[in-house]
């Protein structure tokens, strides 16, 4: 299979269908040894130091690594990635553009997914097929979600990780599912994580610091139990064609959309604070003034670009939310004892 280049979530089963191996470009960007290298690369071939280090760091990826070809998000994610499709053509890639509708309706996502399929050379009823061929997997991918919430067998960082490989399967599909069948086996004859942990949400798209941000959490008598961005990506709505699937992924619309998920969910998983990560020089991070006014819970934002680990700052900063959440929890205990 052509291998073919993501910058972020893209209808997966329209490329498999059109025998493309899809590969997110962050992942590997993420998982790189040396990932600020990446980004010097970009630097170095005239990107801005004011621009954010996904942007950078997937030029980087697609350079050193020979992505021929990249599928571009160009409506619905991030508007810096018009003009990397730009400068990743003038250096001779092949570069295709997607975009979602800019409303979730499934009329208007089916066009848009029939257009996807004639650019790659495949049809829809073919990409309707794959969605068929996942089901399995990503039925495995909301177990492990509910297992992390609902059974607490499953750290935060493993959510994390588990949810936002669903972007790309980790390039191989049967792997992919084998493994994290593996690992729901494991979990379900794990000793549960301790019910008087602190519960969080995290907002936002991944951050930069993903792994060592949750190890330290955990460290702290903390736990996400809900990642949302991560959780979209595995498409836990899959409704009846695929049109429906992507007009309920939330992610590319509007505010709206994000804030009805994630207050359910937050609901439904009885969450004690929120963490909401924005991506330096990103426009989503305007959003933090919606959340902060719609959600009726401590919301904690952390703010990243290109430094992938945890700088005492911030840590300070997440060890303070953690004692609020743990005052408020042992002042709203007293309450209710006073009461009785």
């Amino acid at each position: 299979m052509k291998k073919i280049g993501i910058t972020t979530t893209v209808p997966v089963e329209v490329l498999l269908a059109a025998g493309y191996q899809p590969v997110d470009l962050n992942n590997i960007l993420v998982t790189d040894s040396s990932p600020g290298r990446l980004i010097t690369i970009a630097e170095k071939d005239g990107f801005p130091l004011n621009c954010c280090s996904w942007i950078k760091g997937i030029y980087g990826v697609c350079r050193e690594r020979g992505i021929d070809t990249v599928l571009g998000v160009t409506g619905g994610d991030c508007s810096n990635t018009l003009m990397l499709m730009e400068v990743l053509a003038f250096r001779g890639h092949t570069t295709l553009p997607f975009a979602y509708p800019g409303r979730a309706e499934p009329r208007a996502m089916r066009q848009a997914l029939e257009e996807l399929a004639a650019l790659l050379g495949t049809t829809l009823p073919a990409a309707e097929k794959i969605r068929d061929e996942l089901r399995p997997t990503r039925y495995l991918a909301a177990r492990l979600d509910e297992a992390t919430w609902k059974e607490n067998t499953v750290s935060g960082w493993e959510n994390n990780l588990w949810l936002i490989s669903t972007s790309d399967f980790n390039g191989d599909v049967v792997k992919y599912t084998r493994e994290i069948g593996d690992l729901l086996e494991t979990c379900s004859r794990r000793q549960p994580f301790p019910t008087g942990q602190l519960r969080l949400a995290y907002i936002g798209v991944p951050s930069v610091y993903a792994q060592e941000l949750y190890h330290f959490i955990e460290r702290h008598g903390a736990r996400v139990v809900f990642n949302e961005v991560q959780r979209q990506f595995s498409m836990p709505m899959p409704g009846e064609s695929l049109a429906e699937q992507y007009a309920s992924y939330t992610y590319p619309y509007s505010i709206n959309e994000r804030l009805a998920d994630i207050t359910a969910e937050i609901r439904r998983r009885k969450v004690d604070g929120v963490i909401h990560y924005v991506q330096a020089f990103c426009h989503r991070g305007i959003g933090d003034i919606v959340f902060r006014d719609a959600l009726d819970l401590p919301v904690l934002t952390l703010e990243g670009n290109d430094s992938f680990s945890l700088n005492n700052h911030v840590k300070t900063r997440i060890e303070a939310f953690l004692d609020i959440l743990q005052r408020k929890r042992q002042n709203l205990k007293l309450g209710k004892q006073a009461i009785k």
